[in-house]
């Protein structure tokens, strides 16, 4: 015997796969953003187009990892270490919690190291254009100035 309500909750089940479906399809075009293939946005060309704007708790810790990441790989000179505490505290004078702190921490090293293996893939990565946004980047971290433009 059925339920009088098996009809409406299997409606309700395919309506919420299909929304799914339609969520995870939508992100597919966001990959190329981040360094994963496409028109040569996000890690091949640098990071204007990178989470500009997104609102998103852990777009700084991303930005700064990947500055570093991507200024080792073309030769500039600076102490990536110092660099990350520099940014962690900066973190913490802004009252993160410990959880938060450790998401930033991970947010932090994770893009550090995949950028750089991405970057060290390409022999032609450090360009003039790139170096120069790397450049500009750079100098207002090790500044000390961690706000997202």
């Amino acid at each position: 015997m059925r339920s009088p309500f098996s009809k409406p909750i299997r409606f309700l089940a395919r309506t919420a796969c299909a929304i799914a479906l339609l969520c995870c399809a939508s992100a597919c075009g966001t990959v190329s953003s981040l360094g994963g293939g496409g028109d040569g946005d996000g890690a091949s060309t640098g990071l204007a187009s990178f989470t500009r704007g997104s609102g998103d708790t852990l777009d700084r810790p991303t930005r700064v990892a990947w500055t570093s990441a991507r200024a080792s790989r073309c030769g500039f000179v600076f102490d990536p270490a110092r660099l990350r505490a520099s940014y962690l505290a900066y973190e913490q004078s802004y009252g993160q919690s410990p959880k938060q702190m450790r998401k930033i921490q991970e947010a932090y090293d994770y893009s550090l190291e995949s950028v750089a293996v991405a970057a060290n893939k390409d022999p032609n990565y450090c360009t003039r254009q790139r170096v120069d946004e790397i450049r500009a980047d750079l100098n207002r971290y090790l500044a000390g100035d961690f706000r997202v433009p």
